[in-house]
């Protein structure tokens, strides 16, 4: 029969008990009051949106009779027909039959600006983002104006075409896929709950309404950068802090992983532009 514990070392361990309990508690308060700060530090920034006179600019440049050809993109098709804007967004990447391929959106605005204005392909993909505190490209103006109109709208990225699945598909592969020097993925910041770098919380892309709040708030304004920042940017920096190679602006490859995003947001209301940290 073994021996009954000494009555000290049984008050011992139930005050080691009781201490580590309290410690835990504290540590979830602590921990719920700095998620309300954040939140809160949000909902302030949100108040006064910089991109606001941005989408100014941009409704500008898409009226405005511009490059080689002296035109608009009033003509441009987005995916709803010739010049539609409003809820275009909202359902991009898609396929377009003119071109036997799938878009997002800066890829066909990329097309248009060549196609409808004249203006050089090489020119325009060499410096699609601005710098820190730089004048926004024309890209980034036109992107926030367009983007702007889709506010509230359902997203719904298609998959009727074999090519919109497919799309779907090798992003998929991309998310999931570990490499670079730290043996990184997408998934790995993105596919698990309570994720968090810095003030910036990392959504769970495995479950819809994250995934939904994540997509529907980009093209975002970083306080912290001063600039508008599209969605292809957002991808962009994401392969930078994977230490992954820098992609290929408006390449296949982020189009695929944006069409991976976009498709597990769907249902979600688009709220963009956004602003963040």
């Amino acid at each position: 029969m073994g021996r009954s514990m000494p009555p000290h070392s049984f008050r011992g361990w139930s005050a080691a008990i009781a201490i580590a309990l309290t410690a835990a508690a504290a540590g979830a308060q602590e921990k719920d009051r700095t998620i309300e700060e954040i939140e809160r530090y949000r909902q302030m920034l949100q108040e006064g949106n910089p991109a606001e006179l941005l989408v100014v600019r941009g409704e500008e440049l898409w009226k405005t009779k511009r490059g080689p050809k002296n035109a608009s993109l009033e003509q441009c098709d987005i995916g709803l027909g010739p010049g539609v804007v409003k809820g275009a967004y909202a359902q991009l990447p898609r396929y377009f039959a003119d071109v036997d391929q799938v878009m997002d959106f800066e890829a066909r605005l990329v097309h248009c600006m060549v196609t409808l204005q004249g203006f050089d392909r090489a020119a325009l993909v060499k410096s699609p983002f601005s710098g820190a505190g730089q004048r926004p490209t024309d890209i980034e103006a036109i992107t926030t104006y367009v983007v702007e109109q889709s506010r509230g709208h359902t997203i719904a990225v298609p998959q009727k075409h074999p090519k919109e699945r497919a799309a779907f598909d090798r992003g998929k592969q991309l998310f999931y896929m570990r490499a670079g020097p730290y043996d990184f993925a997408c998934s790995t910041c993105h596919g698990v709950d309570g994720q968090r770098i810095r003030l910036q919380d990392l959504p769970n892309f495995e479950k819809p309404e994250p995934a939904q709040r994540a997509f529907a708030t980009w093209p975002a304004y970083r306080v912290s950068q001063g600039a508008l920042r599209t969605m292809q940017w957002r991808i962009n920096d994401c392969f930078r802090q994977q230490r992954w190679p820098e992609p290929i602006f408006i390449s296949q490859g982020t189009i695929d992983l944006i069409t991976f995003l976009g498709v597990k947001a769907n249902g979600g209301k688009m709220d963009s532009p956004a602003i963040k940290r």
